[in-house]
């Protein structure tokens, strides 16, 4: 079943002189299941082509992919999960807790509860399902997060950000930033916090290493698998304070003015008594990279 998904990479890869992710790298297993799951992708249009790699993590890899859009052919990202990885990772009780509300007693809840093999099945499709709809949800309103696209089995597909040159934007962890840079970009990384809790969303593991940035100001926010609904989980809390302390430690560091010790606070205590109210986005300075 591999066979197109694997010849489409391949071929395109040497055409353009690109550096593809061999079984060696993944693992035969996980390198065929990703194969399967770019075949399945191909085979319902949603994608045309799979050009290289952009990312591996620790549970999934990003693909830059090539698909019909409304105005021509466009690139967009495919981030492909590894199923044995993301159950291991759904084990996390913090990130579990209050994921169910609402439907504990089903079928679906009960089966995960037991984690047997239909229980994981079900638990590592919700896993994935849960990040596009976090995608879907904090993108319409308005957040600085990858436009999301489609949805297929283990396959996620959103915007691929780039900079001026159609290169893969960095992560923020690699930009070398102005102390102005870097105090405009916490700005707007707090905005997107606060405009996450106002959808009842909290990332859970923000840092510098899943912020993308690029030349001209563009900013995303990726990985939302673990994001947790504030209203149920009950570490939201020390979620939240751990995300700012994170991007406020490493932009300190690149000169930002340090926000004041009790931000996390107020703006949890906002959240409790519903007076978030975001402004309109901080605006951004271009990245420089030299």
């Amino acid at each position: 079943m591999r066979d197109r998904a694997y010849h489409a990479i391949v071929t395109t890869g040497r055409k353009r002189g690109l550096n593809l992710e061999q079984p060696d790298v993944l693992g035969k297993n996980k390198y065929n299941e990703q194969m399967q799951a770019l075949e399945a992708c191909i085979d319902e249009g949603l994608i045309e082509e799979v050009h290289s790699v952009i990312k591996s993590g620790k549970e999934a890899t990003v693909y830059l992919c090539e698909r019909r859009g409304a105005h021509g052919d466009e690139f967009v990202a495919a981030k492909v999960y590894r199923t044995t990885d993301v159950r291991r990772f759904a084990n996390d009780a913090v990130y579990r807790g209050g994921r169910m509300h609402g439907y504990e007693h089903t079928h679906a809840a009960r089966a995960m509860k037991r984690k047997r093999r239909v229980g994981r099945e079900l638990a590592f499709q919700s896993w994935v399902s849960d990040e596009y709809a976090t995608l879907e949800l904090l993108h319409r309103a308005g957040a600085d997060v990858p436009a999301p696209i489609a949805q297929h089995g283990s396959v996620v597909l959103m915007e691929y950000v780039s900079d001026a040159e159609g290169q893969p934007a960095m992560v923020l962890a690699n930009a070398r930033l102005s102390a102005a840079q870097a105090d405009a970009i916490l700005r707007r990384l707090v905005w997107n916090i606060e405009l996450m809790l106002v959808c009842d969303r909290v990332h859970g593991d923000l840092s510098a290493y899943n912020v993308l940035y690029a030349g001209g100001g563009t900013l995303r926010i990726i990985d939302f698998p673990q994001a947790v609904d504030a209203r149920f989980n009950q570490a939201s809390r020390e979620l939240l304070e751990r995300d700012l302390e994170r991007v406020i430690t490493h932009l300190v560091r690149q000169g930002a003015t340090a926000p004041p010790v009790w931000l996390a606070r107020s703006i949890w205590e906002r959240f409790l008594r519903a007076k978030l109210d975001p402004a309109a986005p901080p605006p951004l300075a271009p990245v420089s990279t030299t």
